[in-house]
């Protein structure tokens, strides 16, 4: 990664969510704490040693900003930011796999270990999906357990529940 990081919270409709990145990728998106509503710190999402200085500025972060508010504006179904998840080459591989989840749909973990052809990781892929930098722009919201239920995410349940009702609700949906 870069020697110096950018960061800012932006307020929105789940939430003040931290952005990380380097002024030209995405690196980190951080829900509030689900508990306290409390934003997150870099120290907390343990990104200060993940490059040499880090300074806040929100400039950086215009065109994420403007995408995330266009998405819970229901105007924006695809994200097209440059995206740096740190993870695994498995982590990549499931969160590659996430973003081709159709807006508005659901999956589930053994349907996403299917999809990668593996369908015997599907605990694995939860893994993968509890340990995605990028939620919102890397859908994880979109994996429920196979029997249909609301499980795990970062943000809490209220927060994935909320992402999915609108998804489902907005405008431009096919």
């Amino acid at each position: 990664m870069a020697t110096t990081g950018f960061y800012c919270h932006h307020k929105t409709p789940v939430g003040i969510l931290l952005l990380a990145g380097d002024g030209n990728t995405l690196w980190r998106i951080a829900f509030a704490d689900p508990a306290t509503g409390q934003a997150q710190t870099l120290a907390d999402c343990g990104l200060t040693a993940q490059a040499g200085t880090w300074t806040k500025n929100p400039q950086a972060f215009d065109r994420v900003m403007s995408e995330l508010d266009e998405y819970f504006a229901g105007t924006r179904q695809q994200f097209d930011l440059e995206l740096l998840p740190a993870g695994t080459a498995f982590q990549q591989k499931v969160w590659q796999t996430l973003q081709t989840i159709p807006y508005g749909q659901t999956r589930s973990y053994l349907d996403v270990a299917t999809a990668m052809g593996q369908p015997r990781a599907a605990r694995a892929v939860g893994m993968a999906n509890n340990r995605n930098p990028l939620p919102i722009v890397i859908p994880c919201h979109r994996v429920i357990g196979k029997n249909g239920q609301l499980v795990g995410f970062g943000g809490g349940l209220a927060v994935k529940r909320q992402l999915l009702q609108l998804e489902a609700a907005s405008p431009g949906k096919r």
